[in-house]
């Protein structure tokens, strides 16, 4: 197959930053998707509707002239959020999620919750609303071992939570693990789960060959080949459940480069691209634009995309580096060949 053309896509899992810095970060997410989930871990972080309203109109005014992208805000859950932001979030057009990280899990996750119990007055309402939660699904406890921490917070926590509030819409944001998949294979309906390319492409291997490489660090941490495997046949399985959100996480190279380095891998420049080599990998071409197009508007109940994008087989070198805030991003694959290229119409 030497062409594709696929319904628009969109990333139902996306972080932009803040600030004029992040302009070729947003370009490139514009170039690409027709929407986008849009984290709230800024520092601080956006925790309610006014300051997301902000924050949207402060990524409107980064788009090119010439785009519709659209942003789809989201608030941060914290030990405070209340249920009358809950509902006001809720009643939004602009807001369509709140995120919950426990608190230490990955970047600017310092305000996440501490308890879930401190939040199920909060997460009531979301039940009541159908406000779908987004999760990083990880303990923090030092005690479990970095590996282990997905598995341990579905059974510890999303499961005993779901106990209590069955109709939750929940979306467990870049599995990493079979566990992970199996989980929401077994739950409703309201369950589903978001799986980046890199996880897709790469196993925990890749972050130890040639010595360390800190662009191949994120959190949740890849993970043993049988996990990425089983990610891999969940995505061009067929299964609704599962859709695109690629956790593209720009940091600025020194924050990578460094003792003690970020996490989080850049792949904006080439999401769609990326996917499309892990889905031919296994021969599943004919599944992506399901997994990429269909069921994540499907699950968020916004209508499916229209416009069309059309992918080549060509084989392109992507750059050593992107501008970024003051310094410069280091996308995935840098100086490497990319074999699928998404076509400038």
């Amino acid at each position: 197959m030497q062409k594709i053309i696929l319904a628009q896509p969109d990333d139902w899992h996306l972080h932009l930053r803040d600030g004029i810095g992040t302009r070729t970060i947003v370009e490139h997410t514009a170039a690409q998707f027709k929407r986008a989930i849009i984290m709230p871990n800024l520092a601080p972080p956006v925790t309610t509707v006014e300051q997301a309203e902000a924050y949207r109109s402060r990524i409107l005014d980064l788009l090119p002239a010439d785009t519709s992208f659209e942003p789809l805000m989201t608030l941060y859950l914290t030990d405070k959020t209340t249920e009358e932001e809950v509902y006001k979030a809720a009643e939004s057009k602009n807001i369509h999620a709140i995120k919950m990280y426990p608190a230490g899990a990955t970047t600017n996750s310092d305000f996440g919750i501490t308890d879930i119990n401190n939040v199920i007055n909060a997460l009531t309402a979301m039940e009541k609303m159908e406000l779908p939660l987004l999760i990083h699904g990880e303990v923090t406890d030092a005690n479990v071992d970095v590996f282990d921490r997905e598995a341990v917070f579905i059974d510890t926590v999303l499961a005993p939570l779901l106990d209590k509030l069955p109709s939750l819409r929940v979306v467990l944001e870049h599995i990493t693990t079979k566990h992970g998949i199996d989980f929401v294979k077994q739950s409703g309906k309201n369950v589903a789960g978001t799986l980046t390319a890199h996880h897709l492409l790469l196993n925990r291997n890749a972050i130890f060959q040639g010595g360390i490489q800190p662009h191949h660090y994120c959190l949740p941490i890849l993970k043993r080949e049988t996990h990425r495997q089983a990610l891999l046949d969940a995505a061009t399985s067929g299964d609704s459940s599962f859709f695109l959100g690629t956790d593209s996480a720009p940091h600025e190279i020194g924050k990578k480069e460094t003792a003690c380095g970020c996490a989080g891998i850049y792949t904006a420049h080439a999401a769609i691209e990326l996917y499309a080599e892990a889905f031919e990998s296994v021969n599943a071409l004919d599944k992506l634009e399901a997994f990429a197009s269909h069921y994540g508007p499907d699950f968020y109940r916004l209508p499916r995309n229209e416009t069309k994008i059309v992918l080549e087989k060509t084989e392109w070198l992507v750059p050593p580096a992107y501008p970024f805030q003051t310094e410069s991003v280091v996308p995935f694959r840098a100086n490497e060949l990319i074999s699928w290229k998404l076509r400038s119409e």
